[in-house]
C-alpha cells in the first residue's frame, strides 16, 4: 500500500477537494483544488486538461503533493501525500465519470449536461505515487 492508513483512506474516500501542488524549480508551489480518488493500490489519481500548467510542470518535474482536509465544522484533520506523478493518456474519461458521480448529483440536468460537455473534451490522467504521507488529527 502507499503508507495511507485506514483513517487516511476514510478521509480520501469522501467527496472532498484536494489541493494539488506541483514542483517548478524556484517558483513557489501554487496549489489548486482538484477532484481525486485513491486506487486499490493506494495511488491517487485525477484528470486534467492536457495543456494545463500542472501537466506541463509534471512532464518537466514529476514531484507533486496532495493535501486533503476535513471540512469546517469537523475536528481539525488533514493528510498530505507527496511523491512522483505520472501523466497518462489513457483512462482519464473513466476517472472523470467516476469523480463526477462522486462530487455531483448527476440526476440534476445541469450537472448531467456539464458532464456530457466535459466528456467530449480531451483529458489526461495524473497518477500520484505516494512516497511520504504526513497527517494531523486533533
Amino acid at each position: 500500500m502507499s503508507g495511507l492508513t485506514e483513517e487516511d483512506l476514510e478521509l480520501f474516500r469522501r467527496p472532498l477537494y484536494g489541493l494539488l501542488s506541483t514542483a517548478d524549480g524556484p517558483v513557489p508551489p501554487q496549489p489548486r483544488p482538484v477532484w481525486f480518488e485513491v486506487t486499490e493500490s493506494g495511488e491517487v489519481q485525477l484528470f486534467s486538461a492536457p495543456d494545463a500548467v500542472r501537466v506541463r510542470r509534471l512532464r518537466r518535474d514529476p514531484r507533486a503533493s496532495l493535501v486533503v482536509t476535513a471540512p469546517v465544522g469537523e475536528r481539525e484533520r488533514w493528510v498530505a501525500v507527496t511523491g512522483t506523478a505520472t501523466v497518462a493518456d489513457d483512462g482519464a474519461h473513466a476517472v472523470l465519470k467516476r469523480l463526477a458521480a462522486r462530487y455531483w448529483d448527476l440526476d440534476d440536468a445541469r450537472r448531467a449536461s456539464d458532464l456530457a460537455e466535459m466528456s467530449a473534451q480531451r483529458w489526461v490522467r495524473i497518477v500520484l505515487h505516494p512516497e511520504t504521507v504526513h497527517r494531523y488529527a486533533m
